[in-house]
């Protein structure tokens, strides 16, 4: 039922700001990582590279909703609907990871305060750029790069996909975004055979993108750090000037918020990927600035999960 997943969510949601991400429990996204890396080595190589990895990403995503409604619905029958509910909270748990973000975003900040090589070891933990060379500016603007786009693939878009088609939407949501993170890459090795995860994700991204970024809007005006039309106004000029469809929408909304400059070129596995600028007061970040971003995250976060809890209301009515 409906009502079933929206205590489903609450208790879920309260899992993750309680506990974070659990490191030392069987993982969903850990074994989707497992099945991609298999898939890739295997298929990633001769001729018909495209076709291998668009069936790949295709067939992986459909399992993975497949799999998830038998499973739910093998135990809905069990405890009154109670083992179904249990599931479901404990899915969605697993498929958010604000709690963790947070604090990861957090310790390079309080790393770089030590020294620019402890930075550069913590931001590596969070972004797939070469961190072996940013100065202690580049950490934390990477840092809060990754706050902004990780907020929306980590924390909205799978509330706005379990709204959409429930628990296993949530969960085919996890695996779009997890191919797209391991082989979504314009290298010379993933361009073929990642190609489609990454068009994909861009599909799937594209409403939780700009959804976050009106969240962020919304909870600066509650801080009131910023006018909602200037910071609209911002994010509309430099949202499409990234590189990703999607990335540059958040990332636009926090840079407008905290009056910065993010982008500019990055190293992916060795290569150069010159990227555009979003914003244009190149200053430095301070850890006021990692403090008003983490509550941006936070608020935003929260009215996501009470519109989830609407729309879910509604579909009740």
């Amino acid at each position: 039922m409906v009502g079933n997943v929206m205590l489903a969510l609450l208790v879920g949601w309260g899992l993750d700001l309680w506990i974070g991400d659990p490191e030392r429990l069987p993982h969903p996204v850990v074994w989707m990582g497992r099945w991609i890396a298999w898939g890739e080595r295997h298929l990633n190589h001769g001729a018909h590279r495209q076709a291998k990895g668009a069936f790949f990403a295709v067939g992986s995503i459909l399992a993975t909703f497949a799999l998830c409604a038998a499973l739910l619905a093998a135990l809905h029958p069990l405890w009154n609907g109670w083992a179904e509910t249990i599931a479901e909270a404990v899915l969605i748990f697993f498929c958010l990871a604000g709690r963790t973000l947070r604090h990861e975003v957090s310790e390079v900040f309080r790393q770089a305060d030590r020294g620019v090589e402890e930075a550069r070891k913590q931001v590596a933990r969070i972004v797939g750029r070469d961190t072996r060379e940013l100065s202690l500016q580049e950490c934390r603007t990477a840092a809060l790069e990754t706050l902004a786009e990780n907020l929306s693939d980590g924390v909205i878009a799978p509330l706005f996909w379990l709204s959409v088609a429930r628990v296993p939407g949530m969960l085919a949501y996890k695996m779009v975004n997890t191919l797209d993170s391991m082989i979504g890459y314009r290298t010379a090795r993933y361009r073929a055979f990642g190609c489609w995860a990454a068009h994909i994700d861009d599909i799937a991204n594209y409403l939780p993108a700009r959804l976050t970024a009106g969240l962020m809007i919304l909870s600066a005006k509650v801080q009131r750090k910023g006018r909602i039309r200037e910071l609209c106004r911002f994010v509309r000029r430099y949202g499409p000037e990234h590189a990703s469809p999607n990335s540059g929408w958040p990332e636009a909304a926090l840079a407008g918020i905290l009056n910065c400059r993010f982008g500019g070129p990055h190293h992916y596995f060795g290569e150069l990927f010159p990227k555009p600028y979003i914003g244009s007061n190149d200053r430095a970040l301070t850890t006021d600035d990692m403090r008003v971003s983490l509550h941006v995250a936070l608020w935003s976060e929260t009215l996501s999960v009470m519109v989830a809890l609407s729309v879910c209301a509604a579909c009740l009515g």
